[in-house]
C-alpha cells in the first residue's frame, strides 16, 4: 500500500476511481463498474487519509458530479458533459497539494491522463445516451394505432405486414388476406388487429 502515497500514483488512482463512479451512475445495476468503483475509492481513500488534500478540489470533484447527471438524463448533454469533464479534471489534477509546482503530479502524466480521461469519458457517456434513447427493435407499442395489411387470413392466428415487418396477429373478426389492417392492441408478442383504412386510401 506504500506505493499509494506517490502522488502520481495516488492521482491515477483518483481518477479511476472518479471514471468507475461515473460509469456506474449512467449504467446502474450492471455491477463490474460498482465493484471497480468500490475497490478504487477504497485505494483512493487511503491514499487521502495518508496525504493531505485540498478541501475546495475535493468539493468541486462533488459538484462535478451534478453536470454529469444532468449530461446522460437532461437536455442540452454536451454542455453539461463537458462542464462535468473539466471540473473533473481539475478536481483530480489539484486535489493534492503542491510544495513548490501548480501540481503535485507529474505535468506529463497529467496532461496525458486528462486527455485520455476527457476523451474516454466523452464517448462513453454520448454512447450511453444514446443507447437510452433508441426504442427497443420489438417495441410492440409503438406499433399501436398503425395501418398494415393481412399477409394471410387472420382469425385466431394470422400474420400482418406492419412498420415494415411481419408480425403474428390475431384479430375478434375474419380478415382476409390482403386487407388492411389497424393495429388496436398486443398481447405478448401478438398484435391485435382490426379491419381498417390505411391513411392514403
Amino acid at each position: 500500500m506504500e506505493v499509494l502515497l506517490d502522488p502520481n500514483i495516488a492521482y491515477l488512482v483518483l481518477v479511476a476511481a472518479t471514471f468507475f463512479v461515473l460509469i456506474a451512475l449512467a449504467v446502474p445495476g450492471t455491477g463490474l463498474p460498482e465493484v471497480l468503483a468500490m475497490f478504487s475509492m477504497f485505494m483512493a481513500g487511503y491514499a487521502v487519509y495518508q496525504l493531505s488534500f485540498n478541501w475546495w478540489a475535493l468539493v468541486l470533484l462533488l459538484v462535478s458530479l451534478v453536470p454529469f447527471f444532468f449530461a446522460v438524463r437532461g437536455p442540452r448533454r454536451e454542455l453539461w458533459l463537458a462542464l462535468s469533464i473539466l471540473g473533473l479534471i481539475a478536481g483530480s489534477l489539484f486535489f493534492f497539494p503542491a510544495d513548490k509546482r501548480l501540481i503535485a503530479v507529474s505535468p506529463a502524466l497529467a496532461a496525458g491522463t486528462s486527455a485520455i480521461y476527457g476523451i474516454v469519458l466523452w464517448v462513453l457517456a454520448r454512447k450511453v445516451v444514446q443507447s437510452a434513447q433508441t426504442r427497443p427493435a420489438q417495441d410492440l407499442s409503438a406499433l399501436m394505432g398503425q395501418f398494415g395489411e393481412a399477409k394471410t387470413a387472420i382469425r385466431q392466428d394470422g400474420s400482418a405486414q406492419v412498420a415494415g415487418e411481419l408480425w403474428s396477429a390475431r384479430s375478434q373478426e375474419l380478415i382476409p388476406v390482403g386487407s388492411p389492417i389497424k393495429v388496436v392492441g398486443r398481447e405478448g408478442f401478438i398484435l391485435v388487429v382490426e379491419k381498417g383504412r390505411s391513411p392514403e386510401s
